[in-house]
């Protein structure tokens, strides 16, 4: 297991693996069945990808309205005098009008082959009042790196107003391997066939797998577990695999 350690100077930006939260950003706890409507935690993929980051916390006691008008940046909070002299304050600064910039002030050390990329919480894909902050995509080599300074922010649209709520998190850091090369090719005639037989026998057995989850949402979208069910058995295979391992 990787282990990722951190210090912090503000400890109220409390950083956690992210979780899910149900009711919550990730819509209400609204059951799998006929005439329910889609939940953002329906989808498998969706919650298996928000849950790889670490998630961070607003640690100031005011709201911050993060706004633009007639293509300038506003920045609307009252954050009081300097905590400690020498500290940039306050905190948000503008970049460009476009960006605007957070002095997060975090130590986050990772293994030597990995590095963290700041990410926009995953709450900013399932908020439909479009008020979520939106961190830049940034990769930081923490492990020769002591501290992320600072995270950079896209400005709202016009018309739009990002929030910054006290103890609501507002953006995520997700780890990562690290220089890990790829070359993209296309798959040969051999590998494409056995591709398109695997896709054509899930296709078959649907019908077996997905018997008692298959559901009518209220959009008429039909929705099945047969991807739920194929990863319970991909992770199931996982573990006995070293078992059998160590038995040999």
């Amino acid at each position: 297991m990787n282990i990722i350690k951190y210090r912090l100077f503000e400890p109220r930006l409390a950083p956690r693996q992210a979780r899910v939260e149900v009711p919550g950003w990730t819509g209400n706890k609204e059951p799998r069945q006929n005439g329910a409507l889609e939940q953002p935690w329906h989808c498998l993929p969706f919650i298996e990808g928000a849950q790889c980051g670490i998630e961070l916390f607003y640690p100031h006691d005011h709201e911050l309205h993060v706004t633009t008008r007639g293509g300038k940046l506003v920045l609307d909070g009252d954050f009081g005098p300097s905590p400690s002299a020498g500290r940039q304050w306050p905190p948000f600064r503008n970049f460009g009008d476009i960006y605007y910039t957070y002095q997060l002030l975090l130590d986050l050390q990772v293994p030597e082959s990995m590095a963290l990329r700041t990410e926009p919480h995953p709450r900013f894909y399932t908020s439909r009042a479009h008020d979520v902050p939106v961190a830049v995509p940034a990769t930081l080599r923490t492990n020769w790196w002591p501290i992320i300074s600072f995270v950079v922010f896209k400005s709202p649209p016009e018309g739009c107003t990002h929030i910054f709520r006290p103890g609501e998190p507002f953006m995520q850091i997700v780890p990562m391997g690290l220089d890990q090369p790829f070359t993209l090719v296309p798959m040969d005639e051999a590998e494409a066939s056995e591709r398109e037989l695997q896709s054509r026998r899930i296709h078959a057995s649907r019908a077996t797998l997905a018997k008692d989850s298959t559901w009518l949402s209220a959009t008429n979208t039909v929705f099945d577990g047969t991807y739920r069910h194929i990863l319970g058995a991909a992770r199931a295979k996982e573990k006995e695999t070293p078992e059998k391992a160590n038995d040999d």
